[in-house]
């Protein structure tokens, strides 16, 4: 297990879907580790293997003490009550911006053995399953904010002191490591 350097706004991979997990060996096993090990160190609430440049449907979460993992999810049915709060990212650095999401949501997947499992989610665990299965399909959460707070978002970014070429669309693919800790310790 080891720590990995987290991808920033900006890097092509973050962008990307990832592709679907076939095999559940001992490298997958591997990655989910890693990948719990660096969402923890950062710390965050989820990480999504696109995040440290893994391009695979893989995420993991800690959430009110649950820590687990999902491969392969598929969200719904979600709930028609929605939730406000704050939502930062750990690719997004120190920043977070309110944002409307379904109140409860479930999740269905697999383990890292391959195993079918089922994840129902509310509140705080509800935000963190719909963000990290974003990240799976090329979606950080500015991109789902209303235009006026994703205005605000973006020149936030551009001003950011951890953002060296001063624009998410065009800035370098370089890896850049993401300087913790975040917003409230509460970024997904």
């Amino acid at each position: 297990m080891s720590v990995r350097s987290i991808r920033l706004i900006g890097d092509p991979v973050l962008r990307t879907k990832a592709l679907p997990v076939t095999t559940f060996d001992r490298e997958l096993r591997r990655l989910v580790k890693d990948l719990t090990e660096t969402m923890r160190d950062a710390p965050g609430s989820g990480l999504a293997a696109p995040q440290i440049g893994v391009s695979l449907r893989v995420f993991t979460y800690d959430v009110d003490d649950e820590v687990g993992h999902l491969i392969n999810p598929v969200l719904g049915p979600f709930s028609e009550e929605m939730m406000d709060g704050d939502e930062g990212c750990l690719s997004i650095p120190d920043l977070a911006f309110e944002l409307k999401r379904p109140e409860h949501v479930v999740a269905a997947g697999q383990n890292m053995y391959g195993d079918l499992v089922t994840i129902e989610g509310s509140g705080y665990l509800s935000r963190a399953l719909q963000h990290e299965t974003d990240h799976l399909d090329g979606i950080l959460f500015v991109d789902r904010l209303d235009p006026k707070t994703r205005k605000e978002a973006m020149k936030a970014i551009r001003e950011a002191e951890w953002n060296e070429n001063g624009s998410p669309s065009t800035a370098s693919p370089v890896i850049k490591e993401s300087p913790h800790p975040l917003f409230g310790g509460r970024a997904l």
